[in-house]
């Protein structure tokens, strides 16, 4: 399993948000670097996003929203959902998010 794991509610609806497409980057310094790309499965979660370990630093998750809610239809205040974290060695990262047109929350899940 990765080191860095999502899962993507639909606050709006109470499901799972299938299919939303996800970027894992690091922060090298003077830019960000990919590490991995993926999308969440019908449970609305990407356990395979990245290696089994990355080096500590800053990384980011940056979720595509707007795709995600054009398919259905919906509107949205917020295009891309962009979450920053800091990584240490040694320990898993589980980010999931709570979405919705016009909001969204996230924390640190386990």
């Amino acid at each position: 399993m990765s080191q860095i794991t999502t899962h993507v509610l639909d606050a709006s609806l109470g499901v799972p948000a299938a299919q939303v497409g996800v970027a894992l980057e690091r922060w090298a310094g003077d830019s960000w670097l990919l590490v991995a790309t993926g999308e969440t499965d019908d449970d609305g979660r990407a356990r395979e996003l990245g290696p089994d370990s990355v080096e500590p630093g800053r990384y980011r998750l940056a979720f595509a929203s707007g795709d995600y809610f054009s398919t259905s239809g919906r509107d949205t205040f917020y295009p891309e959902v962009t979450i920053v974290f800091a990584v240490e060695a040694g320990e898993h990262y589980h980010v999931p998010i709570l979405l919705s047109p016009f909001a969204y929350t996230t924390y640190r899940g386990s």
